[in-house]
């Protein structure tokens, strides 16, 4: 999760004292658009997700192990899914996110990561049975023991491939004591996808050199891949990688945090070493929380805008990626105390999640 250096109590009281607030040093932007609150009365939500199957219905991961699901407007008192039991919540660890199979309206699979009691980031499917999932087909899809409770990733998506992505973060200690980001023979600090069709199929490494990816995405009508990572002591930063990509990305952690030298090594020569399209510094905020591209049809003037925030000063940005390169950034005239995560519904409206219990939807 994005909740490191001064740990998550320290940024949650940060973010709260953030409120709505527009004061700071960077001048907001006026939009014909807000976030408006959909629901509250959550505990800790850290991620969203809708199928496409049923767009009336939204399912919200708790961090502490439990995911609730909203039915035509009203939330449901039976939980979807309840893992307190097997989820350990130190630091930045919990039930972090989940991901419906492309299919889930004829199979009923999803997906769900989070970090179990060892510490261990488990990738595991289950079956729903109604709005009820079945614990009994539990499937686990990936394990990968984790040496600090801090930087563990978190994000699972499909890709347009209809492979699962995920993202782990460089394993905890400040500055990557190990490396383990540039070395490839260490799932730390990766991007990976995983045909979850084949029983038997191994992770795929499709990027490295990231610090904490805490929330990356597709956009849904081009394909291109947007990654939010959460810096260290001077930048946050958002990467970019276009559909056409072989993959094999090096995204420069730690020789790099941004744009600027971290250390005076040599990156790791596999792959090709890319640089963020956004940076932004301390004046901004202190952790990343990477969000979508706005493909819906309620607000036409946000239309292909990618909005991000952070978690720590709730500020929401957007940018235009243009052929690689922004042609157009602006910070939006709102904020969201506790940012945890974006989401999108199935015909790309947009939803931004606080861990203050609250979800918001992008209205004019």
């Amino acid at each position: 999760m994005p909740f490191r250096r001064v740990g998550l109590a320290a940024l949650c009281a940060a973010a709260l004292s953030a409120g709505i607030a527009l004061a700071g040093d960077e001048r907001a932007a006026r939009s014909g658009y807000r976030f408006e609150v959909l629901m509250r009365g959550l505990q800790e939500p850290v991620h969203v997700a809708v199928p496409a199957s049923q767009p009336n219905t939204m399912y919200v991961v708790e961090r502490r192990g439990r995911i609730r699901v909203r039915v035509g407007g009203r939330l449901r008192a039976r939980p979807f899914l309840d893992l307190r039991g097997k989820v350990s919540t130190n630091t930045e660890q919990g039930l972090l996110s989940m991901a419906f199979h492309p299919r889930f309206a004829r199979n009923h699979l999803f997906y769900v990561y989070y970090t179990g009691r060892s510490g261990a980031i488990r990738i595991v499917e289950y079956r729903a049975r109604g709005f009820v999932a079945d614990r009994r087909t539990a499937r686990q899809v990936v394990a990968v023991k984790h040496p600090a409770p801090n930087h563990n990733g978190g994000q699972l998506a499909f890709g347009p491939d209809g492979r699962l992505y995920f993202g782990i973060g460089d394993g905890g200690g400040r500055g990557d004591p190990s490396n383990l980001s540039q070395t490839l023979s260490s799932p730390m600090g990766k991007l990976f996808r995983i045909d979850v069709n084949r029983r038997a199929a191994r992770a795929q490494m499709m990027g490295y050199g990231l610090r904490n990816p805490w929330r990356f995405s597709f956009d849904r009508r081009t394909g291109d891949l947007y990654i939010g990572d959460v810096g260290q002591d001077a930048w946050e930063e958002i990467d970019f990688t276009p559909a056409e990509s072989p993959g094999l990305e090096n995204y420069g952690w730690r020789v790099w945090e941004g744009e600027a030298r971290n250390t005076n090594e040599e990156p790791n020569p596999s792959g090709m070493l890319v640089f963020p399209v956004h940076v932004y510094g301390r004046t901004g905020g202190a952790a990343v929380t990477g969000g979508f591209v706005y493909r819906g049809r309620g607000v036409p003037e946000a239309r292909g805008r990618y909005f991000f925030g952070d978690f720590a000063s709730g500020r929401v940005w957007t940018i235009v990626v243009d052929q690689g390169l922004v042609t157009e950034y602006r910070r939006e005239p709102f904020s969201v105390a506790g940012l945890s995560s974006f989401a999108e519904g199935p015909h790309g409206e947009l939803y931004a999640v606080s861990i203050f219990g609250a979800i918001y939807r992008l209205v004019r």
